[in-house]
């Protein structure tokens, strides 16, 4: 009851000095101000900016190893690059290798993209072909809106069928359903069996499935053979257990399985490479722990001036109070009282600051940045809080005992 009854009684302090001395205290409070916006702002777009970059990467799927010949980062300086070049691609064989002799594996898929045009009467469009296997729907996330995925006769005799994306139905398709219908792919007539949902435009251009169709792996293997040495390579997707934590033992299982698959000699190095979408989203998350570096030091220099200006405040309110100091002292107010009394004034005062700087940064997430969804975040706001906290009480703890040493004599006669 103590401790409320007197962060009420420094808040109605705080309170008064705003009143009376308004221009003064925005001017103090400004350094405070401008800090929290600067550290919160650049928190707010790191983290909109990473999230909607991650977002923009979830189509390579969470809990997955993937068999590439080349891997997401490069770890190996030493490594020549153009021995990636040599390296074996996957291939159908090694999939079902794969599918039949991996233990911690839940499912195993292989898939491959091409670019090519799809036709269907007069209209056409630049697409995103993707030749996937049965398993693919059992691996990946496939937001089908209507229809349906691939039978397991049509996956494995390689059936003309097609799934479409939102945008791919739409321009082919004006006015009219496409399920049922056919369209063309390379000469070949290809029924259309279901439609995904329509995913929007990513924040980095990475084409979302609004501009792909899907075939069956084996469909697109008879279309896509004699490429196969000019960039057309599949790549095997591997999913692991939930109960594997960090696919620790499927990572060791696929790479003894592949060496022998491979015929690897021990002293040899692999010629495959597995990568993880978490290796992607450590990358990104790495750039943006630099970016938020840089957001402390540029808003730490307004923070410290604000700090300057919160004591200045302080040193004058004790100035301003001490005969009030006096009387109190001498009515019975112990020292404490007097250091809490001035310590909460000066958080309160450093408080409002950050608050302003809060709406500040809010007032940012109004404005609408294209594909980029800038939102302010609780964990940003308490931050920003906190971080007034410990200026008001930095700044405030000086002033605060030099008021609680007062003389209550020397007080009252000042």
């Amino acid at each position: 009851m103590f401790v409320i009854k007197q962060i009420i009684e420094s808040l109605r302090f705080a309170t008064s000095a705003l009143r009376a001395n308004v221009l003064r205290t925005i001017l103090s409070l400004l350094g405070v101000t401008i800090g929290i916006f600067a550290v919160i702002g650049v928190f707010t777009m790191v983290d909109s900016l990473e999230k909607s970059i991650k977002e923009s990467f979830s189509f390579l799927g969470a809990n997955i190893i993937r068999v590439d010949r080349f891997p997401f980062v490069f770890n190996d300086p030493d490594f020549p690059w153009w021995e990636f070049f040599r390296r074996p691609a996957p291939d159908y064989n090694e999939y079902l290798f794969l599918e039949n002799n991996l233990r911690n594996a839940s499912a195993v898929c292989i898939f491959a993209e091409a670019g090519t045009l799809l036709k269907q009467g007069s209209n056409s469009i630049q697409s995103q072909i993707t030749g996937a296997s049965l398993s693919y729907a059992n691996v990946y996330d496939l937001p089908i809106e209507r229809g349906r995925y691939f039978t397991p006769l049509e996956a494995e005799s390689g059936r003309n069928v097609i799934i479409l994306g939102a945008e791919v139905a739409s321009t082919l398709f004006p006015f009219e359903d496409p399920m049922g219908k056919e369209v063309k792919l390379r000469g070949l007539k290809y029924t259309v069996i279901g439609m995904f949902k329509r995913e929007g435009e990513s924040f980095i251009g990475v084409d979302s499935k609004d501009e792909a169709a899907f075939i069956p792996f084996r469909s697109f293997q008879k279309i896509y053979t004699a490429q196969s040495q000019r960039g057309v390579r599949p790549v095997v997707s591997v999913k692991g257990f939930d109960s594997d934590i960090g696919l620790v033992n499927l990572e060791n299982e696929m790479i003894g399985v592949l060496r022998s698959r491979r015929g690897l000699r021990p002293i040899e190095r692999d010629n495959f490479a597995l990568n993880r979408p978490e290796a992607v989203a450590d990358a990104i998350g790495s750039v943006f722990d630099v970016i938020g570096i840089a957001g402390w030091v540029i808003g730490g220099f307004s923070i410290l001036v604000g700090g300057f200006g919160i004591a200045n405040i302080m040193f004058v309110s004790v100035k301003e109070r001490t005969s009030l100091i006096g009387i109190q002292k001498s009515l019975g107010a112990q020292n404490y009282f007097i250091l809490f009394q001035f310590l909460f004034e000066a958080i309160f005062l450093s408080m409002i600051g950050g608050l302003g700087g809060i709406f500040l940064v809010f007032l940012i997430t109004l404005i609408p940045f294209g594909t980029l969804e800038v939102s302010l975040s609780f964990q940003n706001m308490l931050l920003g809080m906190t971080v007034s906290a410990v200026v008001g009480t930095v700044s405030g703890i000086v002033p605060a005992a030099m008021a609680a040493r007062l003389d209550p004599v020397i007080a009252i006669r000042a």
